[in-house]
């Protein structure tokens, strides 16, 4: 089973209960920190890394002397990752999704394909926890391609956890798809409420089974409970506003 862990804004407390969560299943149990752009799940977990990989993505190289300028390749790509300007082919490496299309419509076989550095995945243990997590390198403007190597180390046999990024854009769509289930977290706030509406309107366009989880849940109005309501979505457990949580917080210890 897959299980992510996500929030429509950041703050909300994602982190706290994907860690937390972790370390209170009595089983094998898997967590990924997708949250590439600045990972912190290991402050918690504070895992023994035995592993690093450097993960890199196919990006075009034009040899310009097999180049005919036709522009097939402009034309395909809808990224605009590659062009053709007058008597020159210049591509975008950070434009470039990898999809390989104009290396398929170059007919002269001037286009091929070279690494670009997306960052590394490291690998780790603790207290039975198999943790992963990627750090996207300094620069790189597209998280989701990283995303997805970091879940190639998804076990069929272990219950997975996943700490998405926040918000509703790409990132966290990679993060969430094809995932079992969707644990939402938010706060009782005017800004939570919003953004909270905006993250279950993305898990019901990948039609994924959720539920919700309200920290600092005596601060606030009971807004969020009646949208939970109206909408049909299951609060399945709160957590109260409470100064020892956030000075375990504030250590990197875990509240349970």
């Amino acid at each position: 089973m897959i299980i992510s862990i996500a929030s429509g804004k950041g703050g909300t407390g994602k982190t706290t209960v994907a860690t937390n969560l972790a370390l209170s299943i009595d089983a094998d149990v898997q967590l990924l920190d997708c949250d590439v752009e600045e990972p912190n799940a290991h402050l918690f977990i504070q895992p023994t890394f035995n592993k690093t990989e450097t993960v890199f993505t196919p990006v075009p190289e034009v040899d310009e002397k097999k180049c005919n300028l036709c522009g097939k390749c402009g034309e395909i790509c809808q990224f605009k990752a590659i062009v053709v300007i007058g008597d020159t082919v210049l591509p975008f490496p950070e434009l470039c999704h990898s999809c390989g299309g104009c290396m398929e419509v170059c007919s002269e076989g001037a286009i091929t394909e070279t690494g670009r550095e997306l960052g590394v995945i490291r690998k780790g243990y603790r207290n039975g926890i198999e943790f992963i997590h990627g750090e996207l390198r300094v620069g790189e403007a597209m998280p989701p391609p990283l995303i997805r190597r970091v879940r190639e180390y998804i076990r069929a046999d272990k219950l997975t956890i996943i700490d998405a990024p926040p918000g509703t854009s790409c990132p966290v769509i990679a993060s969430m798809k094809d995932t079992d289930f969707v644990l939402l977290v938010t706060e009782p706030t005017p800004f939570g409420l919003y953004d909270l509406k905006l993250a279950v309107r993305a898990v019901k366009l990948l039609n994924i089974p959720s539920g919700l989880v309200i920290n600092r849940s005596d601060i606030g109005d009971n807004k969020v409970h009646t949208y939970a309501d109206e909408a049909g979505l299951p609060i399945l457990m709160e957590i109260p506003f409470d100064r020892r949580i956030a000075e375990a917080y504030s250590r990197g210890e875990m509240i349970v």
